[in-house]
């Protein structure tokens, strides 16, 4: 199914953002792009992601922007270093009869006197917060895409489900004359070929039964309306459906393929004809849906 979500997340200066996009595939595959600092995040990411994405290629892109720190430390400043090194300069002026002062400012200068603050680490376990809270946001935003999406494709497919069951309900209205038209179809071919057969004769009445027999369809009839029963449960539920709805129509369609091949009917299989074509569509459909 498609979607797309975006959201942000701001902390200590810094601005996380987030953006996701989905497109239909049969399988979960998750594509992450994160910032190289954030990297270790990446299993967590998924982690969020597939609790509430189970079908569909999904594209996140995760950028950080950091802002300018104010740091409240101050410039380190190492008075007995300074001290030793401003002893040694006099005690070397002296022994070389030198001439000069000795600044404040060359004492400064030494190596090791004044030493910048150092910039504080932040940790992978500080920046996830503000990592997942923007994740989050963007999952939102992309969960109701995705359902207003679902909901339309349930429409869709309540639409052809009707279809097929009405075809199904002209079937069994076809199933009973089925038998009879084939007991005079029989009788006339024997009045043709010459054959004197009384239309109660046994063997007549043997073939009209192992016809019968060959060609009843109620048991087939009665499963496809479980399973249409099944299928409708399926699709009012507020959960991903999508595999358990795939599933139902593999069974549907092994149904109409033994009905076709039991009704010995013109008519019956014409509206088989129909009806698969119907269940094709409604499985296409279906492998868009969560």
């Amino acid at each position: 199914m498609t979607g797309y979500g975006r959201g942000q997340s701001s902390q200590n200066g810094s601005k996380i953002s987030v953006e996701l996009n989905s497109v239909n595939r049969k399988q979960s595959d998750v594509v992450v792009t994160l910032p190289r600092e954030l990297a270790e995040l990446e299993p967590r990411v998924r982690d969020v992601i597939n609790a509430e994405v189970a079908r569909g290629r999904l594209n996140v892109v995760i950028a950080a922007h950091y802002g300018p720190k104010a740091s409240t430390q101050t410039v380190a400043l190492d008075t007995n270093l300074a001290r030793t090194y401003y002893r040694a300069m006099l005690d070397l002026q002296k022994e070389l009869n030198a001439a000069g002062e000795v600044s404040i400012d060359t004492v400064l200068r030494a190596p090791g006197v004044l030493r910048a603050p150092e910039e504080e680490e932040v940790s992978i376990d500080d920046q996830w917060p503000s990592v997942e809270s923007a994740l989050k946001e963007a999952l939102a935003d992309l969960v109701k895409m995705r359902e207003r999406e679902g909901k339309h494709l349930a429409k869709d497919l309540i639409h052809r489900l009707k279809t097929v069951r009405e075809c199904v309900r002209k079937v069994r209205l076809l199933q009973p004359g089925v038998l009879k038209r084939h007991r005079q179809s029989l009788h006339e071919r024997i009045q043709k070929a010459g054959i004197e057969l009384q239309f109660d004769d046994e063997r007549l009445v043997k073939e009209v039964i192992f016809f019968a027999d060959k060609s009843d369809i109620s048991e087939e009839l009665t499963r496809l309306d479980s399973h249409f029963a099944q299928f409708a449960h399926h699709l009012r539920k507020n959960e991903p459906v999508g595999r358990t709805l795939e599933f139902m129509c593999q069974e549907i369609g092994r149904e109409f393929n033994t009905l076709g091949a039991k009704a010995n009917d013109v008519e019956i299989s014409q509206l088989v004809v129909t009806c698969k074509a119907e269940m094709e569509k409604i499985r296409e459909q279906i492998q868009n849906i969560e």
